[in-house]
């Protein structure tokens, strides 16, 4: 018999608390589209994109890759602030676990933009996974020079779902 293991569903991240603040403090905006969507604890939901094999393996280790859908903007300062975070890719090889992001609503780059700690992943509530993660060299100029590379940012929490 097959063992039916669970596999990822939706990836929820609110990249940091204190940015989101910042921005709408500021009097900024921050907009969901493409299907992200905003949790009422600020975190964003994108959904798992057709094809991916991000998966717990049998050892309960989390492997593989895994694309997600939607956009969130940050904008503030009348446009000297905007972030753009499309398309989150979560990619676990043998040096360990990024989020990478598309930096432009045209998608034609990406960026490495978090480090995970998967020696820290814990198990959430309600069938999540929770993993730790640092702002990465190329996330720290993405979030504009504020956040200095190994910077905690908001755990990325992995929705699983049987298969």
């Amino acid at each position: 018999m097959t063992e039916h293991l669970p596999w990822v569903s939706a990836l929820s991240w609110g990249v940091k608390q204190s940015f989101r603040t910042y921005v709408e403090a500021a009097g900024g905006a921050i907009e969901v589209r493409d299907g992200a969507e905003r949790a009422e604890d600020g975190s964003f939901t994108f959904a798992a994109a057709p094809g991916g094999d991000l998966r717990l393996d049998a050892d309960g280790k989390l492997a593989g890759r895994g694309a997600f859908l939607g956009e969130v903007r940050f904008e503030a300062h009348g446009g000297m602030l905007s972030v753009c975070l499309a398309d989150p890719i979560l990619e676990i090889g043998p040096a360990g676990g990024v989020v990478t992001v598309a930096d432009s609503s045209a998608r034609d780059y990406r960026l490495e933009v978090a480090q995970l700690d998967l020696g820290a992943m814990t198990s959430g509530e309600s069938g999540e996974i929770v993993i730790p993660a640092t702002v990465s060299m190329h996330g720290s100029q993405w979030l504009g020079d504020h956040y200095p590379p190994r910077t905690p940012l908001d755990p990325v929490r992995l929705i699983l779902a049987p298969r």
